[in-house]
């Protein structure tokens, strides 16, 4: 696992080089902070180093706010590592900034040859939030401005990248309008703003967002601590799973089925060397506390109508027994997928 004597460890994305060493870009804050919802805001982008996802090694940190003034002035969250067509390195990731009280998020970029070494691309965010679809700040509504967590990935037609993002429908429901926002581009550089490639399904946002194949079935995994009495409430499961008919969805949201686990969030799907899938996320709050630490991976498999379900020889080792509401969503899903 991945737990720092002097810093909280929460969301994570991975990328594994030529020599087949695991790098996960995290997000630290201090633990002189004390309280951990002041954490937000004083994140970094962190970066470690592995060859076998359980033993970590740091190093320097990847990105940092920026100097003031700037839009991501504040703190750099959550994104995604990719490798372009020419060998570079592209790192995008969400910022806010003082200016708006960290209210507002937007995407950048930092690009790098090394994986190491990274340098931010402008000076100015590579997508915002087009409100011709999408909720921006409206404080009766919500309380922030959700477009975060960007997930890169190449088209499966070759037909250039596409991003899913963490957002929210322009109308509907306060409590229900997360979606899964989408945006194209031709050179990960250039970047144009798509409808959501989801429609509103009781969940409030779908954080942290990655799409995988699994044995056939493409699959959107996100997490949630936002969802409607009507799929679980508070006692909702934290990490669910959409099936879609291709990468590029639609997702259907609706169906999404449950991950049974106590305290697990923001979890990435790697796949293993033996050909198949573990999840990677942080420990969030157990018993009233927060953890804040990263997992050792966690073998997982895909049953259609059911979801991701764990596998291995521990696959017992951690309670995954559902509360009552957890056992509502996953019913509420099987009733979904039929």
């Amino acid at each position: 696992m991945l737990r720092l004597s002097d810093h909280w460890v929460w969301d994570s994305w991975y990328a594994r080089d030529d020599d087949g060493l695991w790098h996960a870009f995290f997000l630290p804050a201090s633990r002189a902070l004390l309280d951990p919802h002041r954490r937000h805001h004083r994140a970094t982008i962190g970066h470690a180093v592995s060859t076998d996802l359980r033993d970590w090694r740091l190093v320097a940190d990847a990105l940092v706010a920026a100097d003031t003034p700037a839009w991501d002035d504040l703190a750099t969250w959550t994104g995604s590592t990719v490798r372009g067509p020419d060998g570079r390195w592209y790192l995008f990731y969400t910022g806010v900034s003082r200016a708006e009280q960290g209210l507002v998020q937007r995407i950048g970029l930092a690009v790098c040859d090394d994986l190491v070494s990274w340098h931010r691309h402008g000076d100015g965010p590579l997508v915002e939030a087009d409100p011709t679809w999408y909720e921006t700040l409206d404080p009766d509504a919500w309380y922030e401005h959700a477009w975060r967590d960007p997930w890169v990935y190449p088209d499966p037609a070759g037909n250039g990248w596409h991003m899913l993002i963490t957002a929210r429908a322009r109308d509907g429901a306060a409590d229900s309008r997360g979606v899964t926002g989408h945006a194209t581009s031709d050179d990960l550089l250039t970047w144009q703003v798509q409808p959501p490639v989801s429609t509103p399904a009781g969940f409030g946002h779908l954080e942290v967002p990655q799409v995988v194949v699994m044995d056939g079935q493409p699959l959107m995994l996100f997490c949630t601590n936002s969802v409607t009495a009507d799929r679980g409430g508070p006692d909702a499961p934290l990490v669910w799973v959409a099936p879609g008919t291709s990468t590029t969805g639609p997702w259907d949201v609706a169906a999404a089925m449950p991950y049974a686990h106590p305290s697990l969030y923001a979890p990435r799907l790697l796949p293993d060397d033996a050909g198949g899938w573990q999840l990677i996320g942080f420990r969030d709050h157990e018993d009233g506390r927060f953890i804040g630490e990263i997992t050792d991976p966690l073998p997982v498999r895909y049953v259609p109508g059911v979801g991701l379900v764990p596998t291995g020889p521990d696959a017992s080792a951690t309670p995954r027994t559902p509360t009552a509401p957890a056992q509502a969503a996953v019913a509420h899903a099987e009733t979904a997928a039929r």
